[in-house]
């Protein structure tokens, strides 16, 4: 299903931020209409700053299909800039819906790229241990992608002769997207590819465990920066650009750097 089509629909709500239209329906709908098929994704504020300075991550964003709100930093932001009341729906609600739903458990309906071997097995374990019937072969480790446009002709070629409904995407934000936007032209049978990012480890405790209140709190960011300062806090400073972004270009998109 097309951005232009969802989008269409007066059932659902979508505003443009940075150029980029969020959904701002609830979770529930927005795994509805992620599951038809595309490119969902769910940037973080640091990502966010750096729509101005990379191309290729403000193209995937755009030609994406659904992309939700999962930076609460940003929902804060515009709805004190603007007096709007937008909705959050965090990419680790949106999984833990994502999983629940019986097509999406079954055997065959998906493959996971993930980020190593190591988060791989702890993930597959939790996968397996929850119902969710996915084995080693429905993993794909991915490589090192660097900066600059994303390939990788052998990931592509095992959706192709995998056809899985869903692909989830749980590389690191900034990367993720334009994979994703790589997978979306690619792919001719059209699966529902959700770049969600860290967001399984948070469940499988590859990442620190966030307990459904922190994330509903935005309180996600602290218990990353608590459990490792030195990689998160950094990351997370950075994003203290954005309310100036959002400031000087609220709808419009950020193309000249800020």
């Amino acid at each position: 299903m097309s951005a232009s089509s969802l989008q269409s629909n007066n059932r659902h709500r979508f505003q443009k931020i940075l150029g980029i239209n969020f959904y701002t329906g609830d979770a529930s709908s927005a795994v509805e209409l992620g599951s038809k098929g595309g490119l969902v994704l769910a940037p973080a504020a640091p990502a966010l700053c750096q729509l101005s300075r990379d191309h290729d991550y403000r193209e995937a964003l755009q030609q994406a299909d659904l992309v939700i709100t999962d930076s609460g930093f940003l929902v804060l932001l515009w709805n004190a800039m603007t007096r709007d009341q937008i909705e959050r729906v965090s990419g680790l609600k949106y999984l833990r819906l994502l999983l629940s739903r019986p097509d999406f458990r079954r055997a065959g309906a998906s493959i996971w790229v993930m980020p190593s071997k190591a988060a791989s097995e702890r993930n597959l374990k939790w996968l397996s241990a929850n119902g969710c019937a996915v084995t080693a072969d429905d993993c794909y480790i991915a490589p090192n992608y660097g900066t600059g446009p994303i390939s990788d002709p052998a990931l592509l070629k095992l959706i192709e002769r995998r056809a899985p409904r869903h692909v989830v995407v749980c590389v690191g934000g900034g990367v993720q997207e334009k994979l994703g936007l790589y997978l979306k032209q690619g792919s001719k049978g059209q699966p529902a590819i959700h770049c969600i990012g860290a967001a399984i480890g948070f469940l499988t405790g590859d990442q620190v465990r966030i307990p459904d209140w922190a994330d509903q709190k935005v309180l996600g960011w602290f218990f990353r920066c608590m459990s490792h300062p030195r990689r998160f806090v950094p990351r997370y400073v950075r994003a203290l650009e954005l309310p100036l972004i959002l400031w000087r270009y609220r709808s419009e998109p950020p193309v000249a750097n800020v």
